[in-house]
């Protein structure tokens, strides 16, 4: 596989890709996952969420996000502000206090 670190040209793409055997790729990462190589990493949005009970959209409305953001941040794809990891840290530590204010 090539690095991640420098940008390929579109020959070297091509070449890349003409020469993958993604069936044999999907095959290699079942096996590594049976045996316990990979792992799955869980985000605090995630946790926070879970420790809770709420749905995304619930939990979402509770924070005063949109859904669309949330998912974000729970792909790892946005990180949340500094007052919504405070927010989120609370509801993964303690998420009876962020239940008993959403319930008021």
């Amino acid at each position: 596989m090539p690095s991640k670190s420098k940008k390929l040209s579109s020959a070297e793409i091509a070449t890349f890709e003409a020469t993958r055997d993604i069936g044999a790729e999907i095959l290699q990462s079942i096996k590594d996952m049976k045996a316990g190589k990979g792992k799955a990493v869980v985000s605090t949005a995630t946790q926070a969420r879970e420790a809770t009970g709420l749905s995304q959209s619930q939990f979402a409305n509770l924070l005063g996000v949109s859904v669309r953001t949330l998912q974000g941040w729970e792909q790892g794809r946005k990180q949340p502000s500094g007052a919504a990891r405070t927010l989120l840290a609370i509801a993964r530590t303690n998420p009876k206090a962020v239940l008993a204010v959403s319930a008021s």
